[in-house]
Order: C-alpha cells, then sequence, then structure tokens
C-alpha cells in the first residue's frame, strides 16, 4: 500500500476516503470511520489532499491512534484539525474524540466542555453508533466529575440504541449510578424509565431487612413488569436475592477470653450477645451464636477447620490486630469472616473478608466532614507526636483537601512545656510580637502592642486525650486564639467521669457515638442495667459488639448497594471498596462542662 501512495495518490486517494467516510449526509457533511490503512499512510494522504479531505483523513488517524492506545499521537493529529473548517458531523466526531482524550488523561471537566461545542445538538440526525459513542464518554465523564444523577440519566436515555454486551454492561452501570446515589436524590419525577431506576434503589435502600427488601423488590417487578430493570434484575440484586433463600443461621464469635485484650472481649461479646437477644423479642428468626477463644487458638487453619465442622457460616472476628493482618494476607478464607479491627491501610485482602473497628480515622474524616459542611475552609491541626497522631492527621488531612479545604499548618502535642510556644508558632504570635519590637526601634518610644493571631484560620482540628485537651484549651485563650472554634475527636471525652473537668473546654465540637449520645436508647438502658460501665468509656466497644451482630447478616447487602448505611450504636455504618465499615457520627459540644448533642448538618 505504501508503494502506491505517490505514483497512485488519487486513486489511493479514493480508496481511502471510501474506506474512512461514511455516505454523504446532505448539510452534515461526511462522518470518518476507521480506516484500512496505517496511521502513516492516512497523514502523508492528508499532507498530499485538499482541506476537506485531509481534514477527514486526519480526524481518521487520530481516531486510530486512540484505539491503540496512543493517548499523546492522537491529540497531537486532533490539534491539526481546525474545528472551525469542518462540516457538523466531524465536527461532533472530533468533540468526541477529544472527550476521549480528555478522559483517558482523568480530566472530565475537559471532556464536558469538549462535548459542549454547538454541534453537539445534532446529534440525534448522525448514526446510531455516533449517538452512542458521544452519550457514553459523555456519561462517563459526568460520573467522573460527580454528576452521578446526569450520568445515570444520560445512560438511561442511550439504553435502547445499545445491544449485546454493551446493552448489558451499561445495564450494569445505571444500577451502580442511582444505587450510589442518597436517599434525598431518588425520588421519581416522571414515569420515564429513570424513574423507576430511582424507584428501585429507593426500595432497596429503604427496607430494614433483606426479607423486606426482597419483598419490596418482588413487588416493584409486579408493577412494572415492563421496565428494563425488572426484565434483567441487576446483578447485585439477583445476588442478593439468592442471599436471601440462604438465611445465616449460625455464627463464631472469635474473640480472646485471657490476656491483655480479654476486658476488650468481654465488652464487646457482651454487646454483640445483648443485641442478639434484642433482635430475637422482634420474633425473627436469629443465627446462633458460638464462641470461641482466640487467645487460646493454635492456628487460623486449624480454627476455620473446626468453624466448618460446627457449620459456621459467617466468623465474627479475630480482634486482635496481627490475626486481621495474617487475614489480610491471605487469597481466600474459607469462611467469610468479619474481622472487628483492621489491618494496614492500602493491603487489598480477600473477598471473603470484612473489616470493622472504632478507627480514629473515621473520626478525623468525620470532623473534616462537619466543619466543611458548618462553612469552614481553612484549618490547622493539633495531634499527639507518635504513630497514632501520624494516621489521624493524615486521614483529616486528606479528607480536608478532598473537600476542598486548605490545611495551613499543624503541630504534633508531645510535652506540656512547649505546648505555648507550638499555638503560638500555629498562629504566628512571634511575628506579630517581633513587629512590634521593629516598630518601637524606630519610633524610639515605647509602643503599646498586644500581639494579634494571624487570621486566615477558620477553625482548630484537635485529636487529645482529655488531659492534653484541658491544657490546650486554657492555652489557646492564653494565646489569643481562644475564639477560634475547635473539632475534635471523641478522644478527648471521657464519658462517666466528673463532668466538672470539662469547664475548660467550653465550645469544643466532637464526634461520638450515638450509643454516647443517646441515654434513651432501649438497647443501652437494657445494657446499663446489667453492666453500668456501659455507660463509660467502655459504653463505645459495647456499641460496637453490637453494631457487629446488626452488620452481620448485611455485609452483601452493603457490598451490592454502594452508599447504602446501617443506622448503628457506634455511628451510622456504611462499606467503603477496601470493605472496611466506615462510621458517620453524631455531634456534640461542651457547654458549662455539660455535654449537648448537637443537630445533624447537611454534608
Amino acid at each position: 500500500m505504501i508503494a502506491c501512495l505517490r505514483p497512485l495518490s488519487a486513486l489511493c486517494l479514493a480508496g481511502l476516503l471510501a474506506a474512512c467516510a461514511s455516505s454523504p449526509s446532505s448539510s452534515l457533511g461526511e462522518m470518518p470511520r476507521t480506516p484500512q490503512a496505517s496511521i502513516e499512510q492516512l497523514l502523508q494522504q492528508a499532507s498530499e489532499s485538499e482541506p476537506e479531505q485531509a481534514a477527514l483523513l486526519r480526524l481518521s488517524a487520530a481516531d486510530l491512534a486512540l484505539q491503540q492506545q496512543d493517548i499523546g499521537r492522537s491529540a497531537r493529529i486532533l490539534e491539526q484539525v481546525p474545528m472551525e473548517g469542518l462540516k457538523p458531523a466531524q465536527q461532533i466526531f472530533a468533540s468526541t474524540l477529544a472527550a476521549e482524550l480528555a478522559m483517558a488523561r482523568n480530566q472530565p471537566k475537559s471532556a464536558l466542555k469538549a462535548l459542549s461545542h454547538p454541534s453537539l445538538e445534532r446529534l440525534a440526525e448522525l448514526p446510531p453508533e455516533q449517538q452512542t459513542r458521544t452519550q457514553l464518554v459523555r456519561a462517563r465523564a459526568l460520573e467522573a466529575d460527580g454528576q452521578t444523577l446526569p450520568a445515570a440519566r444520560e445512560r438511561v436515555f442511550i439504553a435502547p440504541l445499545l445491544s449485546g454486551e454493551a446493552a448489558t454492561s451499561n445495564h450494569e452501570a445505571i444500577w451502580a449510578l442511582v444505587s450510589s446515589l442518597p436517599i434525598d436524590q431518588l425520588q421519581a419525577r416522571d414515569q420515564t424509565d429513570l424513574a423507576g431506576w430511582l424507584e428501585l434503589a429507593r426500595l432497596t435502600k429503604t427496607s430494614a431487612t433483606l426479607a423486606e427488601q426482597q419483598a419490596a423488590i418482588d413487588k416493584w417487578r409486579e408493577q412494572n413488569p415492563d421496565h428494563p430493570a425488572a426484565k434483567q434484575l441487576p446483578q447485585p440484586l439477583g445476588k442478593l436475592k439468592e442471599i436471601a433463600g440462604q438465611p445465616l443461621t449460625k455464627i463464631a464469635l472469635l474473640l480472646p477470653q485471657e490476656g491483655q485484650l480479654a476486658s476488650v472481649g468481654r465488652a464487646l461479646r457482651d454487646g454483640f450477645i445483648a443485641a442478639h437477644y434484642q433482635a430475637q423479642q422482634g420474633n425473627q428468626p436469629q443465627p446462633s451464636i458460638k464462641l470461641y477463644d482466640s487467645s487460646k487458638m493454635t492456628s487460623l487453619d486449624e480454627f476455620y477447620r473446626q468453624a466448618q465442622a460446627d457449620g459456621i457460616q459467617l466468623v465474627v472476628g479475630p480482634l486482635e490486630k496481627p490475626l486481621v493482618k495474617q487475614l489480610n494476607a491471605r487469597e481466600q478464607l474459607p469462611i467469610t469472616t468479619l474481622a472487628l479491627n483492621y489491618s494496614d491501610a492500602g493491603q487489598e485482602g480477600p473477598a471473603q473478608l470484612f473489616q470493622f473497628g472504632l478507627a480514629a480515622e473515621d473520626e478525623a474524616r468525620e470532623a473534616a466532614r462537619r466543619a466543611w459542611a458548618d462553612g469552614m475552609r481553612s484549618a490547622v491541626a493539633l495531634v499527639p507526636r507518635g504513630e497514632w497522631g501520624d494516621r489521624v492527621l493524615k486521614a483529616f488531612q486528606q479528607s480536608w483537601q478532598a473537600e476542598g479545604g486548605r490545611l495551613i499548618a499543624a503541630e504534633h502535642v508531645d510535652q506540656p512545656v512547649a505546648l505555648a510556644q507550638q499555638i503560638a508558632d500555629l498562629f504566628q504570635l512571634r511575628q506579630s510580637e517581633a513587629r512590634a519590637k521593629r516598630l518601637q526601634s524606630t519610633l524610639g518610644t515605647p509602643v503599646a502592642a498586644h500581639p494579634t493571631r494571624r487570621q486566615d484560620v477558620d477553625f482548630i482540628f484537635l485529636a487529645a486525650t482529655p488531659q492534653q485537651a484541658q491544657q490546650i484549651k486554657p492555652t489557646l485563650a492564653f494565646q489569643y486564639a481562644g475564639d477560634v472554634p475547635v473539632y475534635a475527636t471523641s478522644h478527648l471525652y471521657a464519658a462517666g467521669s466528673d463532668q466538672s473537668q470539662y469547664l475548660d473546654l467550653n465550645g469544643i465540637r466532637f464526634c461520638e457515638t450515638p450509643w454516647l449520645l443517646n441515654d434513651n436508647d432501649p438497647l443501652r438502658q437494657q445494657v446499663g442495667t446489667q453492666w453500668p460501665q456501659a455507660a463509660g468509656s467502655l459504653g463505645r466497644l459495647y456499641a460496637m459488639g453490637a453494631d457487629a451482630y446488626r452488620l452481620a447478616p448485611r455485609l452483601t447487602q452493603l457490598k451490592a448497594l454502594p452508599e447504602s448505611t446501617i443506622d448503628g450504636l457506634s455511628g451510622t455504618l456504611s462499606l467503603n471498596p477496601a470493605q472496611r465499615i466506615e462510621r458517620q457520627l453524631p455531634w456534640a459540644e461542651f457547654r458549662d462542662g455539660q455535654v449537648q448533642r448537637l443537630e445533624d448538618s447537611d454534608s
């Protein structure tokens, strides 16, 4: 083919154009198609052609380079095609190609800008394959830009144009999008297919139990027999239907009964069993529970062999971090397991492993969410020195910056004697004092100057013990920063202790488990009667144990329905892509030494 380029250029050109252009479409112009030639051949021919034909050839060459995943070359070729010289059909093709290149570079806003070209108003006049190509990249860009509902609407609109594997993939993508929407965006407003999808997602999210969920889905399918999701249930809902037919009947509770973690294990066990007894009062069948002592366990393999012999369907535990790390390192587990601790972040575990704990990182993320919702935009942070403080600060920083916030500075609190200096450094008080001294030196007379703090700090993120917090808050006032709002983790609150110690903490906002903020919860009252210590700081562990029981039958449900939540006693629980349970917590504030719960804010 290369040999014919120069001596037979006209003939070759005719052949190439026949291969890479569709039949003319009145004023829209010809459409490039995948050519029967190499990129080099197309570009060579374009250099010898009239402008209109050259543009067609270059568009085909750019498209071919994209198909070969040569993103840079495709973009360079596309830059040689002037949009103003193209017919509408070619402008649509070029805009679509530009959007695909932007998405290949993870630039959804650039993709959406490319798809805003005026020529796109005539997209419906083009062949179906071009319509679907353009709208699919628009759907992907909308999703990547956080516009979930418009992305779902786009996919619903193009669904009738698709067939085969593309149709199936789009079908599942629609469900993934609508099921990730919060409840307040799931209200059906019309009678389109999208309204049916939204209603199905709303029903699955608002059903309290798996049985109720299945009943709601079945009823929806009866009422909407012609809806695409009724004809072909999305795969996650199909899996849930299978699960509903295999109820959970036997759980292993694997906790230490001796050693350093025995008291923690007892609190978790008692909360778990209490939730079991409460559930039994609802006249619904509940699984039986078999206790295993992890402190006497010789090997995980031996434990799982015994559990399988005992007919166990789900393991809750272990608590010990080394054991959780061992589980996370395995390729697969013989029984689905809800570990009551976390392995190291960033390490993917087996599909059968879920992880749940009272992670300080959850509270750091919650502080970022709440502060942003309250209108804060710039922060400084005070965290303890050491590995724990580093983890908390990292979680806060990542979440705060993801929201769009600015972290100006951070200090690691260690020795009390250094605290005043650290806070002064955070708020640049020493610079203020230095300015006053320079002014006095210049004037040659005494200057009455009060140090002033920097004014670009909206709030302080604080992770500290009660003792540290009681030193920090008065020091903030002494260092002219007493008016700066403080958002803290629950670690500064020792529930059940002398409340007078919190007088110095007035105004500090902190997140806390619903268990310790709601005295009227029936399960807390029942547990508190038998174990008074559950009203103190150990209450967080009782709450975690109770939530572990509530999570047990719904792990697969949480996995199948992204963004669905469970209102627990340790927080509002959800499952992240790494199969770790995350908590969103309510907020409280110290007022005159007392803890006052705050209203929830919009996230």
